[in-house]
């Protein structure tokens, strides 16, 4: 069984996410959070061609979004989260981003433990 994440795909939605949005930042992830009234959870994940090529990009994204779908089970409803992949990310697996993720939503209070 997929679980299927929501995704944030308008380019509004990310630049309130960038603008209003609080930031959690590591040497290999940057969250961006904020409030939605949709009532989900809604996630977009960026790389910058700083990252690499674009095999490297889409593996970071693949890592950072397995990382996170380990943790949504977690995760109340009614916030927006971009994901900013960093340099060292594309070194990293998802079992190795998953407590940084977890450690970024916790205080960004989405989720409770």
């Amino acid at each position: 069984m997929a679980s299927t994440i929501k995704t944030l795909n308008l380019n509004t939605d990310f630049r309130r996410a960038y603008k209003r949005g609080k930031v959690y930042t590591s040497p290999a992830l940057v969250s961006y959070v904020t409030k939605n009234r949709a009532g989900i959870c809604r996630i977009g994940i960026t790389t910058s061609k700083k990252i690499g090529n674009a095999v490297e990009r889409n593996r970071s994204r693949r890592v950072i979004r397995a990382a996170y779908r380990a943790v949504a089970p977690f995760t109340g409803g009614g916030w927006d989260i971009v994901f900013v992949a960093r340099s060292k990310t594309k070194y990293l697996k998802s079992t190795q981003l998953e407590p940084i993720i977890l450690k970024h939503l916790e205080q960004a209070g989405v989720i409770n433990r």
